[in-house]
């Protein structure tokens, strides 16, 4: 198989993340994928071609595409890759969980396998990036927090620990750094409000500060 372009690689990605969403055997329509590449529904028809052409996806027209046994091996290689260099990034040249991922979308095009196993070897293989998703293996076998909910759905009285983000826009990134709501963080629920589902939380069982609706949803907690 050629070797893929930046351009095929980040469709590639695209397309599992969106198939990730979906039911088993689900077929992501092209405007979907057109959203999340920004770009126009035509030129993702002919990427999907080209990828379907290397037979990295099953593409059919007015169906939309699944991705195949290699394009999946081939995604999670790479987002494996992104998600390694979020975690150098922070942790080694100490950039902030709002800047790693711009600079990892360039990085995560270096194909050397070489270069990906000593960096998981140096970074003492991390399992999470900075926002809390998985880093897939060297084989593609990916652990996830299997027992973490949506912060909204945690009840009064229960306490829990912020694991991970939906959301991974820099100024919601940063709007979390400024309310203190970051990885690791202890929170206990001491109100929740019917009238907007907004709750009042306690931070590391000192400060107290209320969490909107907005937020709850988008920030993933595993209780204690």
């Amino acid at each position: 198989m050629s070797t893929l372009s930046p351009t095929e690689e980040n469709y590639l990605k695209a397309i599992y993340k969106l198939g990730e969403k979906l039911e088993e055997d689900a077929h992501i329509n092209t405007n979907s994928i057109a959203h999340a590449m920004n770009t126009k529904a035509a030129s993702v028809t002919d990427m999907l071609k080209r990828l379907s052409d290397k037979e990295l996806v099953t593409y059919q027209r007015y169906k939309g595409v699944k991705i195949k046994e290699k394009g999946l091996f081939l995604a999670k290689k790479l987002i494996r890759r992104h998600r390694l260099w979020e975690v150098f990034l922070l942790e080694k040249l100490h950039f902030k969980w709002d800047e790693v991922h711009e600079i990892a979308e360039q990085l995560e095009h270096i194909s050397s396998d070489e270069l990906t196993q000593r960096l998981d070897k140096f970074l003492q293989y991390p399992r999470f990036d900075p926002h809390g998703d998985p880093i897939p293996d060297a084989d593609g076998n990916i652990t996830y927090h299997n027992d973490s909910i949506e912060l909204c759905d945690f009840k009064e009285g229960e306490q829990g620990v912020i694991v991970g983000v939906k959301e991974h826009s820099p100024e919601f990134l940063r709007y979390l750094e400024q309310q203190k709501l970051v990885l690791d963080t202890h929170l206990k629920i001491l109100r929740k409000h019917t009238y907007d589902d907004s709750l009042l939380v306690q931070i590391n069982q000192q400060e107290i500060t209320l969490v909107s609706s907005k937020v709850s949803r988008n920030l993933y907690a595993k209780r204690m």
